[in-house]
This record gives structure tokens, C-alpha cells and sequence, in this order.
């Protein structure tokens, strides 16, 4: 992907009434180069050849852009993990292949997931049920967190041995959080004898779930698992 330049000749033509559409591509292509931190809606009328204020006809600000960019971003990821729960394969393997499908919407989309952490109107791990952003956030939809806490409900029908669905999904959501946080910032050690993101992922869904299955293994020495 070439980075943007801000020359005329770069500019992102659109056609009457697709204005809305090319921001959010300007903004999506901008952040996937130079990171959420650093995207304007200046950059984004830029970009697309018009004045800043064009934007506010579709957009109430920086962060409504934003939402809608998450918005989108989650309906992508969304599809992606309901088509690999889907999939062929024993329930772990389909499990874990969600597992795998994060990690790669992850790196091929890095502006939608930016989005979909960094915007404050739909927490991805479900904001409070009580607060208003958290119910206009359920509202809207399920946040990824859900998604898994149902595919280890339907998957894994006989449960944990006590070991509530949420939790274990908890833990594997940070696993694939965290080792596509650390990929994307070149933080995962690489080289000859070193298992990749995906190795590590797949190792890693299996302790979680069958450890969850042995409780005992899981206490503390004070009888709370």
C-alpha cells in the first residue's frame, strides 16, 4: 500500500452524493499508514479534495467518524468469525479457528480494528449494561467478546466443569488481544525455533480450554479456583 501524499494529483475523486463513502476510505486507508493517533478530519478533507467543512454535512466531528468506521469494522469482523464457527471440523478446531480469523482481520485490517478499540461508543469487550453508553452499545451489537462467550456455549455444550463460559472466553479474547497488539508492533520474537502468532494462539486456546476442564488444577491454594 503506497502512503498518501497531500499533491492534487492524489486527491480521491467521488461522485455526487458518495462524499460519506470517501471519507471513510480516506480514513480508514489513513489510519491503516500512519496509526488512529494521528488521523484529523483536515487529513480527511484533504484527501479527498474539499473543505473541512464539507464533513461536518455527514460526520458531527473526528470521533463520530470514527464510530462509524468501528461500526463497519465490527460487521466485517463479525462475518468473519460467524463463517469460521461455521466451518468444517471438530468444535476446538472450530473454535480456535475464530481464534485464528481474529488475528488475521487483526493484521489485513489494522485501521477497522484501531476503530474498533479506540472509539468510545461501542467498547469491543461490552461496556457497562447499566451506563447509557453501555446499553446504546448492546443495542447496536454484540461486542467480540460476546461472540466467543456463544461459541463456547454452543461448541462446548457439556461446559467446564463448572468454569463459567465467560470467564475462559475472557481469558482467550487476551490471548488473541494480546498477540495481535504485540505482532503489530514487531514485539513478538522471531526466528529459527520461535512458533509464530498463530502457533502460540492455537497452543494456547488448547491450555486454557482443557485446563478449564481440571478446576482443581486452577486454584489458588485459598479454595477459589
Amino acid at each position: 500500500m503506497r502512503p498518501w501524499r497531500d499533491g492534487p494529483d492524489d486527491r480521491r475523486s467521488y461522485h455526487h452524493g458518495n462524499l460519506k463513502e470517501a471519507l471513510l476510505e480516506a480514513a480508514r486507508r489513513f489510519i491503516a499508514e500512519r496509526g488512529i493517533g494521528g488521523f484529523t478530519l483536515v487529513d480527511a478533507a484533504r484527501l479527498v479534495g474539499v473543505t473541512p467543512a464539507a464533513l461536518y454535512r455527514h460526520f458531527r466531528g473526528r470521533e463520530a467518524l470514527l464510530e462509524e468506521l468501528a461500526g463497519r469494522g465490527f460487521a466485517e469482523l463479525a462475518a468473519r468469525l460467524a463463517r469460521a464457527l461455521t466451518s468444517r471440523g471438530t468444535p476446538l478446531e472450530r473454535f480456535t479457528r475464530m481464534g485464528e480469523t481474529y488475528l488475521a482481520f487483526a493484521e489485513e485490517e489494522p485501521a477497522y480494528y484501531a476503530a474498533i478499540f479506540e472509539t468510545r461508543g461501542a467498547p469491543a469487550g461490552g461496556a457497562e449494561p447499566d451506563t447509557p453508553a453501555g446499553a446504546a452499545g448492546a443495542e447496536a451489537r454484540p461486542s467480540p467478546f460476546d461472540l466467543l462467550v456463544e461459541a463456547l456455549q454452543s461448541t462446548f455444550a457439556d461446559g467446564f466443569g463448572g468454569v463459567a463460559p465467560r470467564f475462559i472466553a475472557l481469558e482467550v479474547w487476551a490471548l488473541a488481544h494480546g498477540l495481535a497488539t504485540l505482532s503489530a508492533a514487531g514485539h513478538l520474537p522471531r526466528g529459527p525455533g520461535f512458533p509464530d502468532k498463530y502457533e502460540l494462539l492455537r497452543a494456547g486456546v488448547l491450555a486454557l480450554v482443557h485446563g478449564a476442564g481440571r478446576p482443581g488444577e486452577r486454584d489458588d491454594g485459598a479454595g477459589r479456583p
